[in-house]
């Protein structure tokens, strides 16, 4: 697979794996909904086509990365007609598995192979190649992908069936959610008890409950920043998906339940574009 389609390419995520497939020497063909948002990966080599269906047709394999499972859906109708026998559509976008199998369906109709791979990670994951691929779909399709996967990640696994790397990507995010907004409440509560954010944020790095996540937003969110690496609506966006399929299976989800009203509050407090560690303001206006 040398030449590679990206639809979304401007965006937060979509960008920089755009750059980095241009990096290991890939042709890459692109398209964007804002063209202006495609300048940066246009200027690094790659060519700006018309439509999603144009990059479709002009690639071997098309990386969709899209933010809502509406639009991704959309995307795929528009981008059907270029799709054929031999082609590949890799969808990046967190979905619920309805609607990947939904586009599945809308591919395979066109004699393309289809897998799902919504990621693990956000921004600065996404620049520096070290992303989580959650496959699932056609295994042959997952093969010829490796190389690329590579490029933009760190890791991938093939999960199965088409929704079943939807459901991890779901599970992986709810659980992120819930992580942030427990870690909110801790900073809350550390301010209102007179006890210094930032030791806590040391005490915390120190033992069991380190992660990652927590040394790489708790400074910000000390300092009251909140430049998106992943905005707080499509953290919200996840919660709620995840939460419709615990309804699906009648499994109870109260820790993420709780969450998902700090993130709604939230957003109606006009958060949305804000990364999704500003969940903290909806927390200390409790």
């Amino acid at each position: 697979m040398k030449t590679v389609g990206v639809i979304g390419a401007g965006g937060i995520m979509g960008k920089p794996m755009t750059l980095n497939l241009l990096k290991a020497g890939h042709v890459v063909n692109v398209w964007n909904r804002t063209r202006g948002a495609a300048d940066d990966v246009v200027a690094a080599g790659a060519t700006f086509l018309a439509s999603p269906a144009d990059v479709c047709a002009a690639s071997d394999v098309t990386f969709v990365v899209v933010t809502t499972p509406e639009v991704a859906l959309a995307i795929a109708s528009s981008a059907a007609s270029g799709l054929s026998p031999g082609k590949g559509y890799v969808d990046v976008s967190t979905v619920d598995a309805a609607t990947s199998s939904a586009i599945a369906a809308i591919v395979r109709a066109r004699g393309a192979e289809f897998l799902e791979a919504p990621v693990s990670g956000s921004k600065k994951p996404a620049e520096d190649g070290q992303l989580i691929f959650l496959c699932a779909g056609d295994e042959g399709l997952y093969e010829r992908c490796r190389s690329a996967l590579e490029k933009m990640g760190k890791a991938h696994f093939f999960l199965g069936e088409v929704g079943q790397g939807a459901k991890m990507k779901l599970v992986v995010n709810m659980v992120m959610g819930s992580m942030m907004g427990a870690f909110a409440e801790g900073l809350a509560l550390s301010e209102k008890s007179d006890l210094d954010p930032a030791t806590l944020l040391q005490v915390i790095s120190l033992g069991a409950i380190a992660a990652p996540m927590f040394a790489m937003k708790g400074p910000n969110m000390v300092n009251g920043k909140f430049a998106p690496a992943f905005p707080l609506k499509h953290q919200q966006k996840d919660m709620r998906l995840a939460l419709a399929m615990a309804d699906e299976l009648a499994q109870e989800m109260p820790v993420a339940a709780a969450a998902n009203e700090l993130y709604k509050r939230a957003r109606r407090d006009g958060c949305d574009d804000e990364d999704f560690s500003a969940v903290i303001k909806a927390v200390k206006k409790t």
